[in-house]
Order: structure tokens, then C-alpha cells, then sequence
């Protein structure tokens, strides 16, 4: 694996760095990425904070990255502020502790993150990590992460609009956000628009959404996604898939 100094990294342009994101190897990137957050740059140490995570470019160690967003965390910035929440919601790295998790999704929330507002609201959703359960608060963090164009946050909003929680039921405006969400290449977006799309009769334009979720798709959301077809009289479509 390549090693930089600290000048190597002082000289990396923004072009050479792109080039070497994009084109790798993925250990040189790696390799820069480290050096740079060891430097204190904080940008540097979320991303890298992530590849532990994903073992991208590197062994994958997920208490070093959860170390890593903490360092980050504790500098204010706002990704590896979530990052932290995330990893003690998931128990990446640490024990699951959602009340701790949630502490860090709401200091995201604060800072205006949107991932932050989205996780957070998942919390008051559910009244998970001693979060008191607030459905119309909740709704509140999705539509303003929404608004500032987070794509599964619209989605979230659409939901609400068809089941006439919090807010009075409008099919029209959960149509129109599950189309948003789906064109900005959301699986679960893409399956409701679909579904909706089959319950106004317009099952070819339905198709061209629907066989696309399982390209990015959870098992677990296509066992969902089965259940809710044929909750509404359409066959399953994603039967042994995985």
C-alpha cells in the first residue's frame, strides 16, 4: 500500500484526488484518506470513519470507524455526528443502545442534517431510544429534510399522505411524492409508486417501476413488499428473491 506524507497530501489537487477516488487503486485512495484524517482534516475522517465500515480499500473494522466518527463527531461535523448514532443503532462496532442513538440522530437533527432530521424521526415515529412516541413531530422532521431534497424522507411524507396519519388522507400528494422519491432512485419509492400505479389500472407503467426494487431492495422489504401486493389483491412478485 502506497504511504503519503503530510506534503503529499498538502499537494494532492482536487482533481488528482477525484481522479484517484474514481479510477484507485481503492488502497491508494484509502492510503491518502488516512493520512489526511490523521492530519485532523475532519472531512478526512468521516470518509474514513466510512470505509472501515463498508471495508472499503481497507480491512473492514468497525470499532476503528466508529473511533474515527467519534473524533470527527466531537469537531461538529454534522455526517459523522449521524454516523455515530448509526453505528450504536445498528451495533456497528459497539453495542446497540438505541437511547444512545438517538441522542446523536438528534444533535444531527440540529445541526441540519438531513439524514440527522430522518433518523431522528424514525425515533419519535416509533418512540424508540426513550424518545417519547410523537407521530405529527416526527412527520415534522421528514417534511423539513424533505424540503431540503432528502429522497427517502419524501418517500416518508408519501406515506403519511396515504394513510391519513397526522395529516388528512391525499392520495394525489402521496402519488406525487412516491413519484419523486422513485425518480430520485429510491427502492422503496419505486415499489409504492408502482403499487399505486396498479391500483389506478396502469399496470404497464407499474411493471417499469417494479422490477427495478430488486436491484437495491432488503430481503426483508421484499417480504414486506410481497405482503402489501397481495394485501391489495396483486400476486407476489418478489417471491425467492434475495
Amino acid at each position: 500500500m502506497k504511504t503519503y506524507t503530510a506534503a503529499d497530501v498538502a499537494a494532492t489537487t482536487p482533481e488528482e484526488l477525484a481522479r484517484l477516488r474514481e479510477q484507485g487503486p481503492a488502497e491508494d485512495y484509502a492510503a491518502w484518506i488516512r493520512a489526511a484524517a490523521e492530519l485532523g482534516l475532519i472531512e478526512a475522517q468521516t470518509i474514513y470513519g466510512q470505509m472501515l465500515l463498508d471495508g472499503a480499500g481497507v480491512e473492514r473494522d468497525q470499532e476503528q470507524g466508529l473511533a474515527w466518527f467519534k473524533r470527527a463527531a466531537h469537531a461538529d461535523h454534522p455526517m459523522a455526528i449521524n454516523m455515530v448514532g448509526r453505528c450504536y443503532e445498528n451495533g456497528w462496532g459497539v453495542a446497540r443502545d438505541d437511547t444512545v442513538a438517538a441522542y446523536w440522530f438528534r444533535l444531527a437533527a440540529d445541526k441540519g442534517l438531513d439524514w440527522g432530521m430522518y433518523n431522528y424521526a424514525h425515533m419519535l415515529r416509533s418512540g424508540r431510544g426513550s424518545v417519547t412516541q410523537n407521530s405529527a413531530a416526527a412527520l415534522a422532521l421528514y417534511q423539513k429534510a424533505a424540503q431540503a431534497g432528502h429522497v427517502k424522507s419524501i418517500g416518508v411524507v408519501g406515506r403519511y399522505y396515504e394513510a391519513g396519519d397526522v395529516v388528512e388522507q391525499d392520495m394525489d400528494r402521496a402519488f406525487d411524492c412516491y413519484q419523486r422519491c422513485a425518480e430520485g432512485g429510491d427502492f422503496r419509492g419505486m415499489f409504492h409508486l408502482g403499487r399505486l400505479l396498479l391500483l389506478r389500472g396502469r399496470k404497464e407503467d407499474a411493471v417499469q417501476w417494479l422490477i427495478q426494487v430488486p436491484e437495491t431492495a432488503t430481503p426483508a422489504f421484499l417480504r414486506e413488499a410481497n405482503d402489501m401486493l397481495q394485501a391489495s389483491g396483486f400476486p407476489p412478485l418478489y417471491e425467492g428473491i434475495s
